[in-house]
């Protein structure tokens, strides 16, 4: 079990126009939010906290993918793994798989955890698909740990994958749940790539954000066994005071469904410019 408490999501040190540009492309995202709440209230489509809460989420922009509406920008957190802050897995062969629980090249540890499939679909913003983008994808272990950086597994490049989107503009990784840890909402990071071929250095990125999962869900997957210290952490948060999430995560909530055994499945819809 990790013993490191640090913040995995530093927002600081990113520069002045990472800091500019992450906060008008908000303040656009919030006015639309805004312009759209009384709409989604008359038509009796649920509350956020009804979103939140359920082992499902309740159809929002992140469902439907309305067009227009952009993924928010996010901080891709300090330990990316792209070659912004140290290593550059992007560059490595074995890097572009579906199933990223294990390790590659002369890495060979396996990550555990309950099953998770997650399935994002790249659209541009007039709603169509997004084919040919690359997603690069990354998140912590079941300890909280980030591969490549965290005590005990730096020499571990799990969690890590590659995918191309399809004609229709999705992409699945098979991977595990990943842990709640001191400080941040479960959630699992992602950069988009206009192409496959230019997904190997960060430079490239057209997009970088963030996936939050369910409560719900996460209490359930959190009783299993390993998750101990994600039921301790997970109590010490929530979407509303997470330095992330905290202004808005409409667009960001997954659609979760399956259960403890046979796993489960987290689906957004990821619109980007």
């Amino acid at each position: 079990m990790a013993s490191d408490t640090h913040n995995h999501d530093d927002l600081y040190h990113r520069g002045l126009n990472f800091d500019v540009g992450t906060l008008l492309r908000r303040r656009r995202m919030l006015g639309m939010f805004a312009g759209a709440g009384l709409a989604l209230t008359v038509a009796g489509c649920g509350t956020a906290e009804e979103a939140v809460t359920g082992s499902t989420t309740t159809p929002t922009a992140a469902a439907t993918g309305a067009a227009g509406q952009e993924i928010p920008e996010e901080t891709a957190g300090p330990y990316p793994g792209d070659g912004s802050n140290g290593p550059n897995v992007l560059n490595q062969t074995g890097i572009v798989r579906q199933d990223i629980r294990s390790s590659f090249g002369t890495a060979s540890g396996v990550a555990k955890g309950v099953p998770l499939t997650i399935d994002l679909t790249i659209r541009n913003l007039t709603g169509g698909a997004y084919a040919g983008a690359a997603v690069y994808l990354w998140h912590c272990d079941i300890d909280g740990r980030y591969s490549l950086y965290s005590q005990g597994v730096t020499n571990q490049n799990y969690l890590r994958g590659v995918q191309e989107a399809d004609a229709s503009g999705k992409v699945t990784f098979t991977s595990i749940f990943p842990a709640a840890y001191s400080g941040r909402w479960p959630h699992i990071h992602f950069e988009v790539y206009p192409t496959l071929a230019k997904a190997n250095s960060s430079a490239n990125k057209i997009s970088t954000s963030q996936l939050a999962l369910p409560e719900k869900v996460c209490a359930t997957v959190y009783a299993t066994s390993g998750y101990e210290q994600s039921v301790r952490n997970l109590a010490g948060t929530s979407l509303s005071n997470d330095n992330v999430f905290s202004d808005g995560w409409a667009q960001q909530l997954a659609t979760v469904t399956g259960d403890v055994s046979a796993g489960y499945v987290a689906s957004l819809v990821v619109p980007v410019g």
